[in-house]
């Protein structure tokens, strides 16, 4: 896959190459940005983590939707900047819909 397929403040449903075993593994992602060779996205089935996915590790997408303004996760922009991600595979941060009261 590649940068041009994704787009910012989306839940996507993909079909993720874990990197250690090499197996495919399903994942329910929230995109926040997308950089040149990695998205950094929130595990929305998981750990709800951000987490650093390289585009070469998506094998397939099979469902988007785009994620309406008021319901949408919020972080500090500065968490998302590249270089905040360059020797980083993962963070750990709270991250909420004003929405949804959290």
């Amino acid at each position: 896959m590649e940068k041009k397929d994704f787009a910012p403040d989306t839940r996507y449903v993909l079909t993720l190459r874990d990197p250690e075993s090499g197996r495919l593994r399903p994942a329910n992602l929230y995109v926040y940005r997308l950089h040149d060779d990695y998205m950094v996205v929130r595990m929305t089935d998981r750990d709800g983590l951000l987490h650093k996915v390289p585009y070469a590790d998506v094998v397939r997408i099979v469902r988007s939707a785009p994620v309406a303004q008021a319901r949408r996760f919020l972080v500090p922009a500065a968490l998302l900047d590249e270089r905040i991600w360059k020797d980083r595979s993962m963070l750990a941060i709270y991250s909420s819909s004003p929405a949804l009261g959290k």
